[in-house]
């Protein structure tokens, strides 16, 4: 096993002794690389950005300067690594073009934030296919300019002093990266290569095995052990409730859980893709699943967070689980001895518990074929973009001349686990696809379910905007606009 290492801006640097729940963010400002800064601790704010060379999310050959967090990801992970800051895309004497258009538009004043919104931007100034987006037509829409510049990049980063305007202007006054620039043409090259990692300090230890393999043998005989991918949920529990474990196993780079395939009987879904290297990758193949991602947190969290990461943690408010109850989803389980697969609808038991082993991994998201016709995946909550669910709900529906043949609905946020609402499809299947059927159905659908009151909610609110999503869905359907 080699020394773990990673390479920051340009030198490669040692971990030497590590303990595992040390942050990226707490060890590259311990460099003295301290543009980055803390601001949420989880994953909020993006004052913590940073930018790593991985590999690309559109599934060639190729690598990509991908935005993450890095007050959440544990430094362990990025052994092997080619790590960015705002240090080193460019210095006050050569600014980066980032940081120049910030700069002459004045998208910084107290500059807290300013490195994080130049990381995240920098990512999609060097983002594939960014330039071929361009149209001028763009110009008017506000969140993409004429340049091929999707505001969406900078979701995930907040400023309370600026404004937003300078810092939009800067992002759609960018060109297109010039010939010389060192790391565009870094792209064409593959990304570092993952290798098995081992760091650790007094007796705790961060290890990511070299395959599945080993992975499942370690947790054969460490079945105590914390497994993380994008680390987005865990780095959270580190942060803000000091949670300390003595083993966490990394998952994110094992092969056998990075694999996308497409049959004639289904989709198969890597447990450890993330979610942007699934929405690019799919390209809307899966339609509900296309409304859900950009709803789902921010891109800096998306660029971590995993479908298996999302339904390990068994969060009933987990925006994924809604959806793929309605697409019938199952669950690929692996250990050592061997391998079984779950329906999703049968894979909660309790609050954050399922029926997955402590020596089990999440392999694949399996999502059967043919997809239902009808779909959609409505969240409600305070946000539009990057909040947590106060209800979220996933319609799956075939319809044969006029009437529902078959009716799959996914709810989140109004019980202790995400849950299938048997009742409300039970009155949909056989009956016309009216305004009375609706309007009977929606009433059912406000029963299902315990919701309860807390800080983002009602409970009579959450069984209320049951019943208006189904009204909403049936009018989208049969009007093809949103009401």
């Amino acid at each position: 096993m080699t020394t773990p290492e990673a390479t920051v801006n340009g030198h490669s640097i040692a971990f030497g002794d590590l303990p595992p729940h040390t942050t990226a963010l707490d060890w590259i400002r311990d460099l003295g690389f301290t543009g980055a800064k803390e601001g949420c601790a989880e994953g909020e704010c993006g004052a913590c950005a940073i930018l790593v060379a991985r590999p690309s999310t559109i599934g060639d050959d190729t690598t990509e300067w991908v935005s993450i967090n890095a007050c959440l990801i544990p430094a362990a992970s990025l052994d092997g690594q080619d790590v960015l800051t705002s240090e080193g895309l460019g210095s006050p004497e050569q600014l980066h073009p980032v940081q120049r258009e910030i700069a002459v538009r004045g998208g910084s004043q107290c500059g807290y934030c300013t490195p994080g919104f130049v990381c995240a931007m920098a990512a999609e100034y060097y983002r594939a296919g960014r330039v071929v987006d361009a149209h001028p037509e763009a110009a008017d829409e506000p969140e993409r300019g004429a340049n091929g510049f999707d505001l969406h990049a900078l979701s995930g980063n907040l400023c309370r002093c600026t404004g937003y305007r300078p810092i939009r202007d800067a992002a759609f006054a960018l060109d297109e990266p010039a010939a010389d620039d060192l790391l565009a043409a870094r792209r064409a090259d593959p990304a570092p290569v993952s290798r098995a990692t081992r760091v650790s300090s007094n007796g705790a230890e961060y290890v990511r095995p070299a395959d599945l393999a080993a992975t499942l043998e370690f947790l054969h005989e460490r079945p105590d052990a914390t497994v993380v991918a994008g680390s987005t949920d865990w780095g959270v529990e580190v942060n803000l409730r000091g949670r300390r474990e003595p083993r966490v196993v990394g998952i994110d780079q094992v092969p056998e859980l990075r694999e996308l395939t497409v049959d004639d009987d289904a989709f198969t879904l890597g447990a450890a893709l993330t979610l942007t290297e699934l929405e690019r990758r799919l390209d809307g193949a899966i339609p509900l699943l296309g409304q859900v991602f950009p709803q789902f947190a921010s891109r800096l969290i998306r660029n971590g967070a995993t479908l298996g990461g999302n339904l390990g943690t068994a969060s009933p408010i987990g925006d994924c689980p809604p959806a793929l109850l309605a697409l019938e989803a199952e669950l690929v389980l692996a250990s050592v001895a061997g391998q079984r697969t779950v329906a999703l609808a049968d894979y909660f038991t309790g609050y954050r518990q399922t029926v997955r082993r402590p020596d089990e991994l999440i392999k694949a998201i399996r999502i059967p074929r043919p997809l239902a016709p009808l779909t959609a995946f409505h969240k409600i909550a305070k946000r539009r973009f990057d909040d947590i669910s106060s209800v979220a709900v996933g319609f799956g529906l075939t319809l044969v001349d006029g009437s529902v043949e078959k009716a799959r609905i996914g709810l989140g946020g109004v019980a202790a686990t995400p849950l299938r609402a048997t009742a409300t499809e039970a009155a949909l299947v056989g009956r016309r696809w009216d305004e009375p059927t609706v309007r009977t159905a929606a009433e059912v659908l406000t029963t299902e379910g315990t919701p309860i009151d807390d800080q983002r909610s009602s409970a009579a609110y959450r069984s209320a905007m049951l019943g208006q999503s189904l009204r909403k869905f049936y009018h989208h359907t049969t009007t093809g606009a949103l009401p």
